[in-house]
């Protein structure tokens, strides 16, 4: 079943999203463009996670204006989301090779929330499984459905860690954003 109408005019809206961090990520003075990938496949991968978890309350809207089911349109998004927001510690990880990028730290409470994304990461992951173990074991579906609610939490710690640790948000467009 294609998109309609609704539902092209929504991805070119996302896709010019996107393109505007981006643009506007790319006039920030960087003084690597490793940084800048860095950055924007966190930037975006932030965006289309956002999208796939605020579409839930939306079912039958979704359904309606964009002809497709709510599940391929929500898979959609948080794959893409999922691919983006990987992408950001492994670049990291890349340049570094320290491991410790994946893990969370729990040495101080500062360092807790200035480096959220690693508690994200790791929820967002046990989110994912819930989602997967959902299909595959569907008479605790109630149970996995509060597991995956976790996203909003892994949201929540990705917001944190952009505002304490990331430069992007000095910038008045994207904090906008």
């Amino acid at each position: 079943m294609p998109l309609s109408k609704n539902g092209y005019i929504f991805f070119v809206c996302v896709i010019l999203f996107a393109s505007g961090i981006s643009i506007i990520s790319y006039f920030v003075a960087y003084s690597h463009p490793f940084e800048l990938s860095v950055r924007l496949f966190a930037l975006n991968g932030f965006l289309v996670l956002s999208i796939a978890t605020i579409m839930t309350p939306f079912l039958r809207e979704i359904k309606l204006h964009f002809n497709k089911s709510f599940l391929e349109m929500h898979h959609s998004f948080a794959a893409i989301g999922l691919v983006l927001i990987t992408l950001h510690p492994i670049t990291l990880f890349s340049e570094s090779l320290n491991p410790a990028i994946f893990l969370p730290n729990l040495s101080s409470f500062s360092l807790f929330w200035m480096l959220a994304g690693r508690q994200a990461l790791l929820v967002i992951y046990i989110a994912l499984a819930a989602a997967l173990l959902r299909q595959r074991i569907p008479k605790y579906w109630r149970t996995w459905r509060l597991i995956h609610v976790l996203m909003y939490l892994a949201l929540f710690f990705g917001i944190v860690h952009a505002n304490l640790i990331g430069t992007d948000f000095q910038n008045i467009v994207i904090t906008f954003i």
